[in-house]
């Protein structure tokens, strides 16, 4: 499989917080990648370097190399990276607009394309997200009146409107029920044919659900990283399994 991320020696401060150790590893394309490990293990902090949003933060320092598709993140032009890199978040943030507007605002603040393009994006969008039949009929009402499940996949629209590389989930069913999370996830799995997915979980069931590999982290290290199934049946440390058991977390 061709390399999609390819990151060495990794370190991450937040002033004299030392968020991420020494992390290397590499993920592949049209992969996805489960990211699973305590609270304050590094987990979010590493999604979040993938698209520069830690440099949002104060007192943020970074170093080692992080390279999407052979170019140093750390030189991209941000807005270009996050076009490239989406991200879906723990809680569904949709735009007070339309379900229409929501997933086309990306696409507008981008440069654009004609309206007739622009409907078109629209729908393939929203059935990537495998939400366009739920919701075609009703395009110009408020994206708040969707149910929370429909909410965070009208927010999956939203990003891949923007025709991006990789899709970075941060928790993305916390606040959902086991039906709306299935559906998140059965769009995940059929997304990968054309995306690279990266899924921070506290959910070690779901990683192992549609995780193809699964990384563990902990106090800002990665312990490991494997093919799922070897992770949950013989991972190689054993806090690894004392996580994955339910002993900590």
């Amino acid at each position: 499989m061709v390399t999609k991320f390819n990151i060495r020696d990794l370190n991450i401060w937040f002033g004299s917080v030392y968020a991420l150790k020494n992390v290397s590893m590499e993920v592949k394309s049209n992969e996805i990648l489960s990211v699973i490990g305590p609270s304050n293990s590094g987990k979010t902090t590493f999604l979040r370097m993938l698209n520069r949003m830690n440099n949002l933060q104060l007192n943020f320092k970074v170093r080692g190399s992080l390279e999407l598709d052979g170019q140093d993140i750390t030189k991209m032009d941000v807005e270009l990276l996050r076009k490239k890199v989406g991200m879906v978040f723990a809680l569904p943030l949709p735009l007070p607009l339309s379900i229409f507007d929501n997933v086309a605002y990306g696409v507008k603040m981008h440069g654009g394309c004609n309206k007739i393009k622009l409907g078109k994006r629209v729908e393939w969008a929203l059935k990537e997200a495998y939400l366009w039949e739920e919701v075609k009929d009703r395009l110009d009402t408020s994206a708040f009146k969707l149910s929370g499940g429909q909410q965070q996949r009208l927010c999956i629209a939203r990003t891949l409107a923007v025709e991006p590389d990789v899709i970075l989930y941060d928790e993305p069913c916390s606040g959902l029920d086991p039906i709306s999370t299935a559906k998140v996830e059965e769009a995940m799995l059929k997304l990968k044919k054309k995306y690279t997915i990266i899924l921070v979980t506290n959910n070690v069931k779901q990683a192992a659900r549609v995780g193809d590999r699964t990384a563990f982290f902990l106090s800002g290290e990665l312990i490991e990283i494997d093919k799922t199934d070897k992770i949950f049946t013989a991972p190689r440390d054993q806090r690894t399994d004392d996580y994955i058991r339910g002993k900590f977390g």
